[in-house]
């Protein structure tokens, strides 16, 4: 991700990621960076976690806590809301990428 996509788009393009992945099966904070650095995110704990407290705040996802090798994991689900939440947010994605016609293999994205 480049220096260009104001702060607020990237933490939409971050919630939409969190969404997404927490609907598959749960997360939780480490693998969420690491999986968001393949995709050119660089995350720190201090940038991801405000944005899962703000998720769990509103309702779109909330989390359980398990013990994983001695240590307390917090494991973050979506909940119905955040499911509804993603599915209106893919509606808007699609329509707006086919309005502005991203390709893939677009060297302009």
């Amino acid at each position: 991700m480049t220096g260009f996509v104001n702060k607020r788009l990237f933490q939409g393009f971050i919630c939409l990621h969190i969404l997404h992945h927490a609907d598959k099966e749960p997360v939780y904070g480490s693998w969420m960076i690491e999986e968001l650095s393949e995709h050119e995110y660089k995350l720190s704990p201090g940038t991801l976690y405000p944005i899962l407290h703000n998720l769990e705040k509103e309702g779109l996802i909330e989390h359980y806590d398990e013990n994983v090798g001695g240590k307390i994991r917090k494991y973050y689900v979506i909940t119905e809301a955040g499911k509804k939440e993603l599915i209106e947010a893919k509606k808007y994605l699609a329509e707006l990428v086919g309005e502005i016609g991203i390709a893939k293999e677009d060297d302009n994205v």
